[in-house]
């Protein structure tokens, strides 16, 4: 009896002890696992952070919405659902079929999107059948909306749903939410972590079924934060629409602090129809389309610069004791050993300031090859030639400022590729007319017509507003004074860009003309019509008001047969709407009504033409 007794009373001590552990040392673990049996949380997508211009108008921002959700627990009859929902969204197949496979993997109260984007109409027909619909959820929401569409395309980006990866990735459970998206391109991908926001959630109260019970007291979401950038929206917008159906890029920025008022690259593509989910067709049309409206060209686009980099020329033969005012004759090129190197035109005897006037390649050829290329390059890497700059962007092709190191890294291992491995004087002439291996992108041109300007070193800047300068270059003002004087013979004086002079008494813009080959070709064919592909293309470097700078940049116009000819008009309007709107928006509805509307009415037309030549999808089946 002792022993039996004496078992019991252990036992029962046993479970006396496991009872006060459960209930007081693990109170807290097994209230919150009662808790969530009874309690479920639907987590509430929060409303992302709006992207605005230097001036606080809006560039990115959130809209109502409308959206239909399923919750799998209150459906009753899913077949009927499912046909009424298809009959009344206009829902295709695959849309039906998405809902099926979805249905018999979720189950609970957690949503199933339906559509989003539902159009009111649609919206209304759903909401007054919700008696003969039990488990359907019509909603309110919000989309990404962007006022100013293509225009800023490449430069914002957009935002969609997260795949498969990405959400392996981050293991985020907000990101497989119905209508949660996150940032896909440009700043939206970017600045995702300061754009998304905090999510909210909807508490309701279940049966141990899972029936709905009761809602709870919901926990408010959080928006993302608002983020300021150094674009100047108007003038976004406007040269955008002032490039037309061009394919190309123009950069603008404060050549003193910075600030990126405009970064373009046209043809574009609207990124609200990317929000809303773009259609094969329209994807196929745009990638397929040779002028790259898929492609942010002021960044991923490299091209040779030709002559807009004769400025930068000149700084670095004045560095290497060059006097601007020795003068050299040009009889029309330079001959180098058995070969000539054609110029532009015969400007008999020229000194810097009439060579970079009238873009004489015959100059730069004889000059550079004087003191090589390799004393060129380290002027051009300063005035941000070649440069990656620290921008909040998805990639950047930052290309090639070459010199006798680098084609020897490059070629010399490379058996058979090039009969001379070695850097040769005539690598020099080509570099030295911005030709050869000397490949750059449109921001790096605006930053060295900013530096030039301004005499600082110039980091281009897209996030806020700053104000103060600056660090300035290690270039004489003498120098710089040499160069700039060339620049505004090229515009106003009798330069090659005369016809761009802006349309103020007071105000006079500096720039230089570029015209870079596409392929080689005799030099009587150069710049001719013919296929588009093969056309040179045109550039423009620029800066203004010439005595007191305050705005650079670069044109590039893919295929444009010249900088005067088809980059330099552009940048002259720009420079007119910064400082007068209403002289520049006259000019600009001129052209619109040649060209058959505004870049958003056109835009408009293409896209129901993509649709209206999609195929017709089959019914919804019985």
């Amino acid at each position: 009896m002792t022993l039996i007794g004496g078992a019991q009373a252990a036992v029962g001590a046993l479970l006396v002890g496991r009872l006060g552990w459960l209930s007081i040392a693990q109170n807290e673990h097994y209230q919150l696992l009662s808790e969530s049996n009874r309690v479920q949380l639907i987590v509430v997508p929060p409303r992302r952070g709006w992207l605005v211009d230097r001036h606080g108008r809006p560039m990115a921002i959130n809209r109502s919405d409308f959206r239909v959700d399923i919750i799998p627990d209150q459906l009753e009859n899913v077949e009927h659902t499912l046909r009424t929902l298809a009959q009344v969204l206009e829902l295709t197949v695959d849309d039906v079929q998405r809902l099926i496979d979805e249905l018999k993997t979720k189950k609970g109260y957690q949503p199933i999107q339906v559509a989003e984007n539902v159009p009111y109409d649609r919206y209304a027909a759903v909401t007054v059948r919700l008696p003969e619909l039990p488990g359907v959820q019509p909603m309110r929401g919000f989309s990404r909306y962007y006022p100013d569409g293509p225009a800023v395309g490449h430069l914002i980006g957009y935002v969609g749903s997260a795949s498969a990866a990405e959400y392996e990735k981050e293991k985020n459970p907000l990101l497989i939410t119905p209508g949660f998206k996150i940032g896909k391109e440009g700043l939206e991908k970017t600045l995702e972590p300061r754009l998304r926001g905090i999510p909210g959630g909807q508490r309701v109260e279940l049966t141990a079924r899972g029936k709905l019970v009761r809602e709870l007291t919901p926990k408010p979401d959080r928006s993302g934060a608002q983020v300021q950038l150094s674009i100047d929206a108007d003038l976004q917008e406007f040269t955008a629409r002032r490039m037309g159906e061009e394919s190309g890029s123009c950069v603008i920025l404060d050549c003193w602090t910075g600030d990126i008022l405009a970064m373009v690259s046209m043809p574009s593509y609207d990124p609200n129809n990317f929000s809303d989910g773009i259609g094969r067709k329209e994807w196929s049309s745009l990638s397929k389309d040779p002028r790259k409206p898929l492609l942010n060209k002021v960044l991923n686009s490299l091209y040779p610069p030709g002559s807009t980099i004769k400025p930068m020329n000149g700084l670095a033969l004045q560095a290497h004791g060059i006097d601007p005012k020795e003068r050299i004759n040009c009889p029309g090129g330079y001959r180098l050993g058995n070969r000539f190197f054609r110029c532009l035109g015969r400007h008999g005897a020229v000194d810097m300031h009439r060579a970079i006037a009238k873009s004489c390649n015959t100059y730069f050829y004889a000059m550079g090859n004087r003191i090589g290329y390799d004393k060129i390059a380290p002027m051009a890497r300063m005035l941000g030639l070649g440069q990656k700059f620290d921008l909040p962007v998805v990639s950047q092709s930052y290309g090639t400022v070459p010199d006798s190191a680098w084609k020897n890294r490059r070629y010399h291992d490379t058996k058979g590729f090039l009969e001379r491995p070695d850097w040769t004087n005539s690598d020099t002439l080509n570099a030295s007319i911005g030709q050869g291996f000397l490949i750059l992108n449109p921001l790096q041109l605006a930053v060295m017509a900013a530096r030039i300007a301004s005499g600082r070193n110039v980091q281009p800047q897209l996030i806020g507003v700053h104000k103060n300068p600056a660090a300035a270059l290690d270039i004489p003002q003498a120098h710089l004074d040499a160069v700039r004087g060339g620049m505004w013979e090229v515009v106003n004086g009798d330069g090659t860009a005369g016809a761009s002079r802006l349309p103020f008494p007071d105000i006079q813009m500096c720039g230089k003309t570029g015209t870079a080959q596409v392929r080689r070709i005799a030099g009587s064919q150069r710049g001719q019509g013919g296929d588009w592909r093969y056309r040179d293309h045109g550039l423009f470097v620029f800066f203004a008001p010439h005595d007191r700078p305050r705005y650079a940049g670069a044109c590039v116009i893919e295929h444009g047969m010249g900088g005067a000819r088809a980059a330099a008009p552009i940048v002259k309007d720009a420079l007119t709407f910064l400082f007068d709107r209403k002289k520049a928006m006259n000019a600009l509805s001129g052209f619109e009504q040649q060209w058959g509307g505004t870049l958003a009415e056109r835009n408009a037309r293409r896209n129901e033409a993509i649709k209206a030549a999609a195929e017709i999808k089959p019914p919804i089946p019985e």
